[in-house]
């Protein structure tokens, strides 16, 4: 008896799939070797090195404790990685629980096997939550234009190659939108606006925080609804509430409408290149986003051919 038999992508010619967690691992650790040699970020050496060696041991000891099957630092030393570049303290163990918190969130937050959190952002929160010396850098790390345009265009890379651009683009667009029309209600200059827009920090958020495709809706509707909602909710932290760290409290606060938008607006859950299905991942066409996403069509991949004998 003949039985179907999906084709794996390599049968059909394609390039091997490349995890875009290590395009991100590249882009975050050049700027952070850059803003430490070039920049003077208010982050050492040794803070830097304690707080990715804390994110990978908790990730290496939480795969312990769950009993996954491999150990894969690549997330972990992306939330490390941001980390360094956003959290600032005086205090090294504030910097060592910040990570702790950060990787052991991934374990312990999830919805029907998916992040809930983002887990640099959770990191932050909850950490400022708690206590006042620890707080984020406004990321003004003399911004000029070359800088900022280098950052977007290695950040563009970054969405693209993990197909999440749309709520990166979606929350740009729709935060642009709101302070420029502040300023005009306000009679305030654009160079106003123009500078906000110029934050090392948002470019940061906007590329690699707000993107996770682990956290963000599956579907490209829900994605850009998510996107409106945080730029929405930082105008609101930052113009009412008169409170900093807008964009890290309004993911925080929005994070939780994700799941909402998946059960009104569902699609395909994504899932990283070369990572195999899980229970979870049980709906039509899940096993296809990540491959989509690098430029290789489901239709060919998920072709289906008779066995032959």
């Amino acid at each position: 008896m003949n039985r179907p038999v999906t084709i794996r992508p390599l049968a059909v010619g394609c390039a091997p799939l490349i995890d875009p967690r290590l395009y991100q691992i590249a882009v975050l650790g050049s700027l952070l070797v850059y803003g430490i040699g070039w920049l003077d970020f208010e982050v050492g050496l040794a803070q830097a090195g304690v707080t990715l060696a804390t994110v990978l041991l908790t990730q290496y000891f939480a795969t312990r404790i769950w009993q996954l099957p491999v150990y894969d630092p690549r997330s972990a030393l992306i939330s490390g990685l941001s980390l360094c570049l956003l959290l600032r303290t005086n205090t090294p163990a504030l910097a060592v629980a910040a990570g702790v918190v950060a990787i052991l969130r991934k374990f312990l937050v999830r919805r029907r096997g998916k992040h809930l959190f983002n887990p640099t952002n959770f990191g932050l929160v909850v950490m400022m939550l708690v206590t006042d010396r620890v707080w984020a850098s406004p990321g003004q790390w003399g911004s000029g234009a070359v800088f900022a345009f280098l950052l977007a265009c290695l950040g563009g890379l970054v969405v693209n190659r993990a197909a999440r651009s749309d709520v990166t683009f979606a929350f740009l667009a729709a935060y642009a939108l709101l302070l420029v029309g502040r300023s005009a209600w306000l009679g305030e200059p654009m160079t106003i606006p123009l500078h906000r827009m110029e934050s090392g920090a948002l470019l940061l958020f906007s590329f690699f925080m707000i993107s996770d495709p682990k956290t963000t809706p599956d579907s490209r509707a829900g994605r850009i609804l998510f996107g409106l909602c945080v730029a929405l909710g930082a105008a609101y932290v930052q113009f009412v509430l008169f409170r900093t760290n807008a964009l890290l409290w309004s993911l925080g606060a929005c994070a939780p409408l994700a799941p909402v938008f998946d059960r009104f607006l569902p699609g395909a859950r994504y899932r990283w290149a070369g990572s195999k299905p899980t229970a979870d991942d049980s709906r039509k066409g899940e096993s296809h986003e990540t491959v989509h996403a690098l430029g290789v069509r489901p239709a060919r991949l998920g072709a289906v051919l008779p066995h032959r004998p």
